[in-house]
């Protein structure tokens, strides 16, 4: 298992082999979130606040690895 924190909150994800599972998702205060996940390789955690935008996305494939994305308008 994997913990990814950002601003809008922090995220637990476990890789195996071929996918990404979702453990956890807590927000930040001030914060929602929702999870996307088109593919079994590919997770994506959104973290959405007042003018901002926290995205996570963990990857298995071609390893397993988990980025940040913070966005502001």
């Amino acid at each position: 298992m994997h913990t990814v924190e950002s601003a809008g909150g922090r995220a637990t994800v476990r890789f195996g082999e071929e996918d990404v599972c979702l453990v956890s998702a807590v927000p930040n205060g001030g914060f929602t979130v929702r999870t996307e996940q088109s593919r079994p390789d590919t997770l994506r955690v959104h973290f959405s606040g007042d003018r901002r935008e926290s995205v996570i996305t963990a990857t298995s494939s071609p390893e397993a690895r988990a980025t940040v994305q913070e966005i502001t308008w």
